[in-house]
C-alpha cells in the first residue's frame, strides 16, 4: 500500500502553530493538534512549564528536552549567544 503524500506542518507564527519567539517560541496546542492529526500514531506533546513531581514523566521529559537542546546550544553557538533566539527562548520556558 503506497504511502499517503503528507502535507508539512507549517512553520511559521502566522499559521497559529507555533508561538512567537518573544512569547517563548516552541509549538502551540493548536500546532500539536494539527502534527498529531496528520501523523497519527504520533506520541507529541505541549512544552512542560509547570511544576513537577520529581521523577515523573512530566519531569522526565523536561529533564530530556533540556539535554537535547543543550546539544544544539553547543551545535549552534550564535543562537546560544543571543538571548533571543529561539532556541534560548525554547529552554527559557521550558525552565531549563
Amino acid at each position: 500500500m503506497p504511502r499517503k503524500k503528507e502535507t508539512p506542518i507549517r512553520t511559521s507564527v502566522k499559521s497559529g502553530n507555533f508561538r512567537a519567539t518573544k512569547k517563548g517560541a516552541g509549538m502551540t496546542s493548536k500546532g500539536v493538534k494539527a502534527y498529531r492529526a496528520a501523523n497519527p500514531g504520533s506520541k507529541l506533546k505541549t512544552a512542560v512549564t509547570g511544576k513537577v513531581k520529581p521523577g515523573s514523566a512530566s519531569a522526565k521529559r523536561r529533564k530530556s528536552f533540556c539535554a537535547r537542546s543543550a546539544g544544539q546550544m553547543k551545535r549552534f553557538p550564535s543562537a546560544a549567544k543571543n538571548p533571543n533566539s529561539r532556541l534560548r527562548q525554547a529552554r527559557k520556558r521550558w525552565k531549563c
